[in-house]
This record gives structure tokens, sequence and C-alpha cells, in this order.
């Protein structure tokens, strides 16, 4: 028979058994807790710092748009003689140009490019391209079809803005895709506008599609001349 004294014993030692599997349990806990939370704190620190860097990125392409578009402003205008229709047509002021007017079969050739322009024999795709031919518009049109590879050209009638409530104006022709080849016989991508200009013909195209924004929005957008 277990008297009273060996009772008390036994509840001591259950309750220290108790208390101990509790304490073991804290611990564990703690531990559990402390790792998580350190979890969280660097899954915290890595999301905030991914948010951080990612908005920077964003911040510095915001900021390289905005300049590209500052180093445009404002616009150059060419305009040629008025002999020869008195073409003008605006373009970025961080572009340079080379014209040429001393060609009688080619009375306006010009090329134009960011910073320097570069030689005739680079393989550079320009950045504009212009040209007033004596050739008849209908001649031109039909070289150009004919050189052009199947399926890599599309033509389109095309008037520019300025000129839509301009009388005797013809609408023109606009070529995208493989408008030209550069001097090592390559492709050279983008649009290309061909119209009538008094009797000669006005070529006007950007060679890389880098540029047709510019193209499109500035230079065909302000493109003029006297029919």
């Amino acid at each position: 028979m277990v008297n009273r004294s060996e009772r008390g014993s036994i509840a001591i030692d259950v309750i220290s058994f108790i208390l101990l599997v509790l304490l073991i349990a804290v611990g564990i806990f703690a531990g559990i807790s402390f790792k998580d939370k350190n979890h969280y704190k660097n899954d915290v620190n890595q999301i905030v710092a991914s948010a951080v860097n990612t908005a920077k990125q964003q911040q510095m392409t915001t900021d390289q748009a905005a300049f590209a578009v500052q180093s445009k402003l404002p616009y150059k205008t060419f305009t040629g003689p008025v002999a020869l229709g008195s073409i003008s047509f605006r373009y970025p002021k961080s572009w340079s140009a080379y014209v040429d007017q001393t060609s009688s079969d080619q009375p306006i050739e010009g090329y134009f490019y960011p910073g320097t322009v570069p030689g005739l024999t680079s393989g550079t795709a320009y950045a504009l391209r212009v040209e007033l031919v004596s050739d008849d518009y209908t001649t031109v049109i039909q070289n150009i079809t004919s050189q052009g590879q199947s399926g890599s050209l599309k033509a389109a009638a095309y008037l520019p803005p300025k000129m839509k409530k301009v009388a005797n104006v013809q609408p023109g022709t606009l070529f995208t895709g493989a408008i030209a080849q550069d001097s090592q016989g390559n492709n050279l991508n983008g649009e290309m506008l061909v119209i009538r200009v008094r009797d000669k013909t006005l070529e006007i195209s950007t060679q890389s599609n880098n540029f047709i924004s510019d193209f499109n929005n500035t230079v065909l957008a302000n493109l003029t001349f006297q029919p």
C-alpha cells in the first residue's frame, strides 16, 4: 500500500515531468518562432530591396525616355529651293544632315543620322534619306516594286497630313518593309514615301525601324511642298 508520503513524491515527479515537457515545448516553439521571424525578416528585406530596384529601373527608363525626347527638341527644318518645289520637313535637332544639291538628275540627295552622318559605304541604315529625282513617278514606283523581294514590301496610298487640303496634290505610295539595300547588299527595313513634286519625284525614307516613330510623327507629319 502506497502511503501518503510516496503519493506526494509521485505527484511531484509527474508535475516535474509535465513542467519539463512544457519547458521543452516552449523552447521548441520559441526556436521555431525565432527562425520563422528571421525568415520573414529576410523575405521582407528581399521584397523591399527588389521593389526599390524595380522602382529605380523604372525611373531610369522614364528619365532616359524623357531625355531622348528632349534631346530632339526644338526640331530643325529642312527647306529645299523654291525652283524644286520648296520641299520642307522637320527632323530632330540631335540629327546631323548631309545634303548634296549639285546633280541635275538628282537635285536633292540627303542623309540624316543622330550625331555624325556615317559614310556612304559604311553599311549604315540612315535615320532619314531624302532624294528628289528627275525620273517620272510611275517609273520610280515600278523600279521599287520590281526590285523588292516577294512578300518583303507592302505598299499603300499615302498623302502627308499637311498636304491634304492643298490643291493639285496627288497621293503618293508608302512602302513598308525591305525598302533598300546597303553597300554590302543587305536589306534595309523601314518605310519610304514616294510622291510627285511637280515634274519630279520625291523619295523620302527611314532605313531602320528604330526611327519609324520619328519618321511618321515628325518628318512625314510636317512634310510640305509646292505641287
